[in-house]
């Protein structure tokens, strides 16, 4: 009999709480099950592409194939649109298998997604629509002489017939040498203008500088623009705030990868590693780093997780958190990575060994635009109120 003076508990009360507060849709689940199958093969011939310096081209299509190139193109502009949560949870699982594989997709996605967003007003679906057949998309942004400013280019296009000529150079171009289409950017009447150009002009050339330690299958060259057109029916507009960032919101997310990744080859070599009649990982000094890193690692995770929520609610802090975000993963993941190093020795460092392969990419990460030097003055500026953090828009600079 029940009672009438305790009243009924709603059904809702006794349902399951979720999981996490983080928790993405079905389909978006489904997609980061795919790339996390995807990664493990990844990851089996990460160190073969590595030591080549040669780009995964074969990732890069099954990524493609597997729908994701179609899932993260936004839904205003024909795409499935993932969430930044499921977005940034696919670049960090590939990043864990094979980071310049990682690297090359974001840059492609944001390169692609930007276009297809810029143009929309011009040019309708024909980024989109060459973005969802399968070409390949870099940018072009960073200069000799522009640092980590690479929103903000120092080479000024002249005006031509059909356009303005550019005479310049970019650098730092992942997958340019597979890229189909560049998103480019100049001065033109002393402001920096956005403009798509294909890689088949004959005017643009590559010059071969990429021989570098970390995430060297990204291939990142310098390319020569030799009074290249920028053609005024390919001008876009001036990325906005309301556009996908897909890769602001994706290189912490690399970051986070490699550092998964290195902590994985950690407690590998560890357990597996006896001294003194007992594994490595027995070593009270060990397990006291280990835990300091790990919980470190986990907590920049819950950050970036809680910046991506606030961009899928809204929230306009999410920008700034973006700055946060990447300086936190890249500071966690040399870290871990460099731990690595002091667990593997001098095992670790022959070249058979991921654990250095780790090393040298996480520290290519905090080389990335913005740097941590960078993103550290802009966050404590920020901090004592003297100028509001600049975030990097969805585009690339190294």
């Amino acid at each position: 009999m029940t009672d009438p003076a305790i009243p009924d508990t709603p059904a809702s009360a006794h349902a399951a709480p979720p999981s996490s507060p983080f928790a993405v849709a079905a389909w978006e689940q489904d997609l980061i099950d795919t790339a996390t199958e995807l990664a493990l093969g990844f990851a089996e011939t990460a160190a073969y592409y590595d030591d080549k310096a040669e780009i995964a081209v074969g990732n890069l299509e099954a990524l493609h194939d597997a729908g994701l190139d179609e899932a993260a193109l936004p839904a205003d502009v024909g795409g499935r649109g993932l969430s930044y949560q499921a977005y940034g949870e696919i670049v960090r699982t590939i990043a864990q298998g094979d980071p310049s594989t990682a690297t090359i997709w974001t840059m492609h996605t944001g390169a692609g997604i930007s276009l297809a967003q810029t143009t929309r007003g011009t040019l309708g679906s024909f980024y989109a629509d060459e973005f969802l057949a399968g070409k390949r998309f870099s940018n072009a942004l960073s200069e000799p002489t522009s640092g980590n400013r690479f929103l903000n280019p120092q080479q000024a296009a002249l005006p031509v017939e059909g356009g303005w000529a550019l005479d310049g150079a970019k650098r730092f171009v992942s997958g340019s040498e597979i890229a189909d289409y560049l998103f480019v950017n100049a001065l033109v009447d002393d402001a920096p203008t956005f403009f798509g150009v294909p890689t088949a002009d004959p005017t643009l050339s590559i010059i071969p500088i990429w021989d570098t330690l970390g995430l060297r299958a990204t291939r990142s060259q310098l390319l020569a623009f030799n009074n290249t057109v920028l053609r005024a029916d390919q001008r876009a507009r001036t990325p906005e705030f309301a556009d996908f960032a897909a890769i602001p919101a994706g290189l912490p997310m690399i970051s986070l990868g490699v550092a998964d990744a290195a902590l994985a080859a950690i407690v590998k070599h560890a357990q597996s590693r006896v001294i003194m009649g007992a594994p490595l990982s027995h070593q009270q000094w060990l397990q006291f780093e280990v835990a300091d890193v790990q919980s470190r690692l986990e907590a920049a995770r819950a950050f970036i997780k809680q910046t991506f929520w606030q961009a899928d609610n809204g929230v306009p802090t999410f920008f700034t958190n973006l700055s946060r975000s990447k300086y936190l993963a890249n500071k966690i993941a040399v870290e871990v990575a460099q731990l690595g190093g002091r667990v593997g020795g001098a095992s670790g460092f022959l070249k058979s060994s991921p654990i250095q392969r780790h090393l040298r990419d996480a520290q290519a990460g905090q080389l990335m635009a913005y740097s941590t030097e960078v993103l550290a003055g802009e966050i404590g500026k920020d901090v004592f109120g003297i100028v509001p953090v600049q975030t990097p828009a969805p585009t690339e600079g190294k």
